[in-house]
């Protein structure tokens, strides 16, 4: 097939791999225009946009995929299809005409759940099970387009939101060349969304991952999780800065303060609203990610030293 291909983040390279390695023609690849670095350095290309290129392939970048001049540009590849992956723009109905097919999306739920930014992150925040891939047929909802194909995948009680979109990123790019494929081959059979199930995603914010200790245990490493690697969870240190946290562990101890700091042989608690939670790492704000008892060895909190909003 003759495909164009939108996407940026490296979850997205995969599903570019797969189509490349399986025979197609990606005639032209579109990626968020790049960065802009930190007090004028040099701006920073999207990760698609680096593979791209380095595959040979043509690549372009508008600030604006729906301004009129890239529709007749995206119009004159005459592609057959189009699959999507995190690319990061709407895209308006006369792009979405401009391929013979659509535009197929690969998102990371099993969807009509969680629909939005952030799946995998509000899957894991949620306490899910399972959650999935799904392809469908973009349209002018936010992600409400007809089935194509769905894969699950079970969340693992350790799993922060990267590990597991890096496994859905790989279950992922084989459902997309599957569902371009057989759309190609007029055998696909989108099927409507059903009405039931709906959730949506919305994107985690700063104020999102800060960590509430007085929560139950579980909530919290759930939480932390769903914000690892980013936005990051985050809290208070006694002395009124802020320092990234790392994934926890609940220890299954006696219920304790929430927020209250403890060392032993073992490492770093903190207190929750239920069982204490054991630290893996933490990174205070300007300095690297430290163990969790070498940070405490070093910083010499006193016994009433507690973690949370100042």
């Amino acid at each position: 097939m003759r495909l164009i291909f939108a996407g940026t983040p490296e979850v997205a390279l995969p599903s570019l791999q797969a189509l490349v390695d399986g025979g197609h023609e990606v005639a032209l690849v579109v990626t968020r225009p790049d960065a802009k670095g930190k007090r004028g350095s040099a701006t920073h290309p999207s990760p698609v946009k680096m593979r791209a290129l380095e595959l040979g392939l043509e690549v372009a970048t508008p600030a604006n995929a729906s301004e009129p001049a890239f529709v007749e540009r995206v119009r004159s590849v005459q592609a057959d299809a189009a699959g999507v992956v995190a690319y990061g723009q709407i895209l308006r109905p006369a792009l979405l005409k401009a391929t013979r097919l659509g535009w197929v999306n690969l998102h990371f739920s099993v969807l009509p759940a969680w629909r939005g930014a952030a799946p995998v992150q509000r899957a894991i925040q949620a306490g899910d099970d399972v959650t999935g891939a799904s392809t469908f047929l973009i349209e002018e909802g936010l992600d409400t387009g007809p089935l194509i194909g769905q894969a699950t995948e079970r969340i693992r009680p350790a799993d922060t939101a990267g590990d597991l979109l890096t496994r859905l990123a790989t279950v992922g790019a084989s459902l997309l060349k599957d569902s371009l494929e057989a759309l190609g081959a007029g055998v696909a059979q989108p099927v409507a969304q059903p009405v039931e199930g709906v959730s949506h995603a919305a994107k985690l914010t700063r104020r999102d991952a800060l960590i509430r200790w007085d929560l139950p245990a579980h909530v919290v490493d759930r939480a932390i999780r769903a914000c690892t690697p980013a936005p990051g969870a985050w809290t208070t240190l006694p002395d009124g800065s802020t320092a990234k946290v790392g994934p926890v562990t609940v220890t299954g101890a006696a219920s304790t303060t929430p927020g209250l700091l403890r060392a032993d042989a073992e490492g770093v608690t903190v207190g929750t609203g239920s069982a204490p939670v054991r630290m893996s790492w933490i990174q205070p704000a300007g300095k690297k990610a430290m163990d969790a008892g070498d940070w405490w060895r070093g910083a010499r909190w006193g016994e009433t030293a507690q973690l949370g909003e100042a």
